[in-house]
């Protein structure tokens, strides 16, 4: 009777144990042990709905269904690419800022372009020569990462992307560790900048050989290829391009996207579904391995999907293989979910999920349905300026560089010629507008000396950053986008580059839907905000009140 009284105690005491320790964890812990910022790169704010039939529900929809989902966030400046809309979710600024102006600029001083994040003084770690020559020292401003990690250096902030850019300014100058993929040796890496060796962790991720794997991997279509969108060729009216999609379809056997390349490439992971699944490798290698979430200090892990970046520029946006993508990435994202539930939990963890940029439609897709677009040669144009100035000025070297919708001129020999520089500016600008395709132009005269309170030249001012921009900046009419080499790209201040998703999910999230304006900007004093730590230094967005609410 004493022995049956005994083990009833210790059945009590296990069940009650058991109850209590569900009833902790369904709790949420006073703070986010752990800030996931999960950016798809180049996602329009479309695809949610485009694909949402095609989805499961445990992946974006999960998100959607469960969070706050900010329906109207947009950037707020011109010049829409990938690395100032991270630095802007990063910082809480614009571009003019932060200075992270676009992807590449012009410097005057050396006469070179910049890209934004190479730096030739440090070294790589982990890898080959070149892939390592990265950092933060053109971001003049601090980060939320950056932030979190003064106000608590027991907090870690890590940072992942294909592309050292995106890795790095999501993160910041101060991260405990930012990686990159070498596309020469197949391994993720980093700089002297952020680190003196690679985690045991990295090291041992690289060993797996997933990289090779991935990339000797056939690409093939998760359903008949006829259930894409881009397969209807009824809607083509062009006799040219129905027999172009056509072709695209026969050479799709078997709904095979991509075949693998005999001599093992890594770089083809940059353009392939396959380089997100193996970012999202190492985003949950590092979640088991910095041991994130594991105690009261919050951390921050950045993560970066920029394959579909150059899939969006290289097949376009309402492509075969940009929705195959987005139904990858939605098995991606629903098997990470399950796993940051079973190992910190989401009730403790805070996910939010954006972009850094949309994309335009390819002007070709746009001919369909008889919408207005075209391609601008920056090339022919500049040519053409050229010829003009030498006509009106003499002969000379007057433009030193064209970057980015961004005229450089040579200041020097403006100077030299006893020519005012603001008169030369507006002389380019009213020259450019002659062009078929270019709704706007505009001088650094112009957007130094005046202050917009609305309209596109609030655009351009936000993008204008003193030291960095160009003499005279131009915008394209809506649905024209600038011949690079990619059949479409992001630049402009348009709808279909300046709107993006933006959800929180998780910890203390309510489910609401935010039907008010939310600039990108916000981000980051939002999340400063519900720490209670200092803002980016340099920040100018407002806290988004509904996720505080």
């Amino acid at each position: 009777m004493r022995l049956f009284s005994l083990y009833s105690l210790f059945l009590f005491l296990l069940i009650n144990s058991s109850s209590q320790a569900q009833i902790n964890r369904s709790i949420p812990s006073e703070k986010p042990k752990l800030i996931i910022e999960i950016v798809v790169s180049q996602m329009r704010f479309d695809y949610l709905n485009r694909y949402w039939n095609k989805f499961s529900d445990n992946g974006f929809k999960r998100l959607v269904n469960d969070g706050t989902y900010c329906r109207n966030a947009r950037y707020n400046y011109l010049l829409t690419q990938p690395y100032p809309g991270l630095a802007t979710i990063s910082t809480g600024s614009n571009p003019s800022v932060h200075g992270i102006i676009s992807d590449k600029w012009f410097s005057r001083y050396s006469g070179e372009e910049i890209n934004a994040v190479y730096e030739e003084k440090v070294s790589t770690i982990g890898g080959s020569y070149f892939s390592g020559k990265y950092s933060a020292k053109n971001l003049v401003t601090s980060t939320f990462g950056d932030e979190l990690r003064l106000s608590n250096p027991h907090s870690k902030v890590i940072s992942i992307a294909l592309d050292a850019g995106s890795a790095i300014l999501l993160a910041g100058h101060s991260a405990n560790g930012i990686f990159w993929f070498d596309t020469e040796k197949g391994l993720w890496v980093s700089s002297s900048y952020f680190t003196e060796t690679l985690p045991a962790w990295v090291d041992t991720f690289n060993t797996k050989g997933f990289a090779k794997l991935y990339t000797e991997r056939e690409w093939k279509a998760l359903q008949p290829i006829e259930n894409y969108e881009e397969a209807d060729t009824a809607s083509v009216k062009s006799e040219e391009k129905k027999k172009t999609l056509l072709e695209k379809l026969k050479g799709m056997v078997n709904g095979v996207i991509g075949n693998p390349k005999p001599k093992t490439d890594f770089r083809s992971l940059l353009e392939s579904p396959y380089g997100n699944l193996l970012t999202k490798d190492l985003a949950i290698a590092a979640i088991a391995g910095e041991d994130l979430g594991a105690d009261e200090h919050t951390d921050l892990l950045c993560v970066t999907f920029s394959a579909n970046r150059n899939i969006g520029g290289k097949y376009g946006p309402h492509s075969i293989e940009m929705e195959d993508t987005y139904l990858r990435l939605d098995k991606e994202m629903e098997h990470f979910l399950n796993f940051i539930d079973a190992t910190v939990g989401l009730q403790n963890c805070l996910v939010v999920l954006t972009s850094d940029q949309g994309v335009a439609s390819t002007p070709d897709y746009l001919e369909k349905s008889k919408i207005p677009g075209g391609y601008f040669d920056p090339q022919k144009a500049m040519i053409l300026l050229k010829t003009y100035l030498n006509a009106v000025y003499g002969q000379g070297n007057w433009v030193v560089g064209y970057h980015d919708k961004q005229i450089y001129l040579n200041r020097k020999l403006i100077e030299d010629s006893n020519l005012k520089l603001e008169d030369v500016q507006q002389r380019v600008s009213d020259f450019m507008l002659e062009f078929s395709g270019v709704a706007n132009s505009t001088t650094a005269h112009n957007l130094q000396n005046g202050q917009f309170a609305n309209g596109i030249m609030v655009k351009f001012q936000n993008s204008f950053n003193q030291r960095r921009s160009g003499d005279v900046i131009i915008n394209l009419e809506p649905g024209w986008v600038e011949q690079n080499g990619h059949v479409t790209s992001a630049n402009s201040p348009y709808d279909y580059d300046a709107h993006v998703p933006l959800i929180f999910y998780g910890w203390k999230i309510k489910r609401k839907s935010v039907l008010e304006p939310v600039y990108m900007n916000n981000i980051a004093p939002t999340l400063s905000l519900l720490l209670g730590i200092t803002w980016p230094n340099g920040s100018t967005g407002v806290p988004i009140k509904q996720i505080l609410e």
